[in-house]
């Protein structure tokens, strides 16, 4: 068994409330947007996609044997540095958000995915853990976590976690 641990906070975006989750990488930019956007390289930590990015669409299936592919749409791509999507369609649809920079060597990736409402902070809290350490176990050449550290580990602490109140309108 490996110690987890949660790592995710709230962030109030101007489009809602997200569950928001950093990993510094020993790595250039270039080869941690690879990791997170090639096909190929997304297939070891945590699916892929068919389709080409640039046309603004393509088709993304997690890993496991019973998962669908789903329809997503990328609302902004600036490679290395970012990309919005839209992971589904509708009101189901799942609004990801991922930021990287650069600095002395050093990569920090943020990963954010917005909430339908807080409670849904303990089963995607979790999730985005057990997929970024498995994006960091790529990446340091480790062994793969295994899910039961992370659920029903971390269900309850997310569970817990303390939505922030938005950040009041400036005064004009």
């Amino acid at each position: 068994m490996t110690i987890t641990r949660a790592t995710g906070h709230y962030v109030h975006k101007a489009d809602g409330l997200y569950l928001q989750f950093d990993r510094l990488f020993h790595s250039p930019i270039e080869e941690v947007w690879f990791t997170l956007t090639n096909p190929t390289a997304m297939q070891a930590w945590i699916g892929t996609y068919t389709g080409n990015p640039s046309t603004g669409g393509v088709r993304f299936r997690m890993s496991g044997d019973d998962a669908e592919w789903q329809n997503t749409t990328i609302l902004e791509c600036q490679a290395p540095y970012r990309f919005h999507a839209d992971v589904g369609e509708g009101p189901t649809a799942v609004r990801v958000h991922c930021h990287l920079r650069e600095a002395g060597g050093m990569t920090t990736l943020t990963l954010s995915q917005r909430l339908a409402n807080a409670d849904d902070a303990s089963s995607v809290g979790p999730g985005w853990d057990y997929y970024l350490d498995r994006f960091a176990a790529i990446r340091a050449h480790r062994p793969m976590p295994e899910w039961s550290d992370y659920d029903p580990g971390l269900v309850d602490t997310y569970r817990a976690l303390h939505v922030p109140a938005p950040a009041a309108a400036p005064k004009i």
